[in-house]
């Protein structure tokens, strides 16, 4: 066995249960200490950034059962995050830096718990150990809220944003019901190029029959003029129309209605352009063609820190995930994420499995077609199926005086 200490970091957009990922890091370490070949982990400080700069905190010392157990329960990421993109060349220089610093702390396993981009620093990190014949296994556990990973099921802190989306479309529904006059609300949901997120917003339909009138998702052309007559059906039906729209929706002519109208397009390292005002854009469409009482609610950072109504099912899930991703290093794998495989048969579960990262990094898992609907504004049977386990359980906090009790290092 390769004997050694281990580091672990987060990157990239927080979620309910990236730290449930990381608790279950820090537990699969603790848990084979003594007896296995891993010694001590150390936390980066803003994943890649800390990993530059030297900036470590000792897990192993800081750690213990009430401490883990809070740290699965808080949100966003308690080691700090980043999105800094690793040089693309093996032999880069600035990759000297790291490997002098994994010598001083013989660290051998390095965990990165991440999206797209971060799987994209565990190939360049996994490629610079092997230019430098430095033994190192390393090894991606994913996260995003968005979904979007290939090769994986679905994705930890997915299903805690969809359980929160589903219930604040559900509370959404209830408060416009109340009135008779004529009025459109469209809820912004987050989602770039997949419309996860805005699916789910489906759920309240499947399970009581009320859900959002009409529901758009990146993978449909949206067009304008077929958007305002939808609209005008629905409010032929009953006075209160419910949307659900994700921010990545785009026109034809492949231009985002949110970011694609920001001034100068700004875009993160990774050349993502950062969106915002897609129900705002449409709001004001509404208000001038159609001229009725019309809303736009953006759901915003809730719908990834909203610890409080996360799922269980996802947060046991993440945390086992975190501990599978120890036995699968120490068991000798590299250079790969882990995944979930959803098990054939009627009740739900999934087992931990691997692939090569260099097969996920910036590559986009889209909303299938079978579960969109032929008109393009709603979710299929075999979306709500997939759907409804992911958001199954509650998995409340302690409370002090009222309010949630989070983990601070």
């Amino acid at each position: 066995m390769l004997q050694g200490n281990a580091l672990v970091g987060q990157s990239g957009g927080p979620t309910a249960a990236i730290n449930a990922t990381l608790a279950g890091v820090i537990r699969g370490v603790l848990e084979q200490a003594g007896q296995g070949p891993i010694e001590t982990i150390y936390g980066m400080r803003n994943g890649v950034e800390g990993l530059f700069r030297g900036d470590y905190l000792n897990l192993t010392d800081c750690m213990d059962d009430a401490k883990l157990e809070q740290l699965i329960h808080t949100p966003a990421a308690a080691l700090g995050s980043c999105r800094k993109k690793l040089p693309d060349s093996p032999d880069d220089p600035a990759y000297d830096t790291v490997f002098a610093e994994f010598r001083r702390l013989n660290i051998r396993y390095f965990f990165y718990i991440g999206g797209n981009d971060s799987m994209d620093s565990v190939v360049k990190l996994t490629a610079a150990a092997k230019c430098r014949d430095y033994d190192l296994r390393v090894i991606g556990v994913p996260k995003t809220i968005d979904n979007d990973l290939v090769e994986t099921d679905h994705t930890p802190g997915f299903g805690s944003a969809a359980k929160y989306v589903a219930v604040s479309i559900e509370e959404i529904i209830r408060d416009c019901s109340v009135y008779t006059v004529p009025a459109v609300t469209i809820v912004e949901i987050m989602g770039r190029d997949s419309g996860w997120l805005t699916a789910a917003s489906a759920l309240p339909g499947a399970v009581f029959g009320e859900g959002p009138d009409l529901i758009y998702l990146p993978e449909r052309v949206f067009r304008i003029e077929q958007f305002l007559s939808d609209v005008r059906a629905a409010l032929a039906k009953h006075p209160n129309v419910v949307i659900a729209v994700s921010e990545g929706i785009k026109d034809e002519n492949g231009e985002y209605l949110g970011g694609g109208k920001t001034p100068g397009g700004a875009q993160d390292v990774f050349a993502h352009r950062y969106l915002a005002g897609t129900a705002k854009y449409l709001e004001t469409v509404v208000k001038q063609e159609i001229g009725c009482k019309v809303r736009a609610v953006e759901l915003n950072l809730p719908q990834r820190c909203a610890a409080h109504i996360a799922s269980e099912t996802d947060l046991e899930e993440s945390v086992f995930i975190g501990a599978s991703a120890v036995r699968a290093a120490v068991d000798g794998v590299c250079g790969c994420m882990m995944t979930f495989i959803r098990t054939e048969g009627d009740a739900y579960r999934v087992v931990a499995g691997t692939v090569p990262a260099e097969r996920v990094a910036n590559q986009i898992k889209v909303v299938p077609d079978s579960m969109i609907t032929p008109d393009g504004t709603g979710i299929t049977d075999e979306g709500i199926a997939y759907l409804l386990p992911l958001i199954q359980g509650e998995s409340m906090p302690a409370f002090v005086s009222g309010l949630p009790l989070q983990f601070k290092f």
